[in-house]
């Protein structure tokens, strides 16, 4: 996908049909901002804009790898008092995160659940080409289990968003995303793999 305000519109036609989704959500960024430059829909708020339409079964939101500056001294503050589960990149950091995904899967049970899945989650080292890169960022063994992670859910949809190839010349981060795209695909309900 383009930016990611693209989750936005993508969630309010989901719900149409499956009612509030839970999320796994990675991103170096939690995009609960308000609004930005007198704008209220752009990259930073669509999960904001997504509760105040209560798009999101938020005591299934689960947002992981976030990290990098802020304009808040408590910049998770929004997301917790909505019920989501902030998992910061620093928890992520040198381990594996299959302890994790069980969890999450718990969480998520066998309701809808959609998968958004921002490139700048993962380090600028590995997928520099973005446009609000973060360092100290997951890696792609970890991306791969967080997606892998998510097989046997109730999967309604997903997105891979942010990737900006013009800066990225080894054409890495495109490597990169239309990888992860693909695993997204394979732990779609129904698909078979080996």
């Amino acid at each position: 996908g383009g930016d990611h305000s693209i989750t936005y519109p993508i969630l309010q036609a989901l719900v149409a049909k499956h009612g509030p989704v839970g999320l796994v959500h990675v991103d170096a960024h939690t995009d609960t901002g308000d609004t930005a430059l007198g704008q209220k829909i752009y990259h930073g708020s669509p999960f904001r804009r997504c509760v105040e339409e209560g798009l999101l079964d938020c005591g299934r939101v689960v947002q992981i790898g976030i990290r990098g500056s802020s304009y808040d001294p408590d910049p998770h503050k929004y997301c917790r008092e909505q019920g989501f589960r902030v998992v910061p990149a620093e928890e992520c950091w040198m381990k594996s995160l299959e302890p994790l995904m069980r969890e999450v899967r718990a969480q998520m049970g066998d309701k809808p659940v959609y998968i958004s899945f921002d490139i700048d989650g993962l380090d600028p080292a590995y997928a520099p080409g973005t446009g609000t890169p973060e360092i100290a960022g997951l890696t792609p063994v970890q991306a791969l289990e967080i997606i892998r992670g998510c097989k046997g859910l109730n999967i309604v949809g997903c997105d891979l968003v942010e990737v900006a190839p013009m800066y990225d010349v080894s054409g890495n981060t495109a490597l990169l995303g239309a990888n992860l795209l693909f695993e997204m695909l394979c732990v779609l309900p129904g698909v078979k793999t080996l």
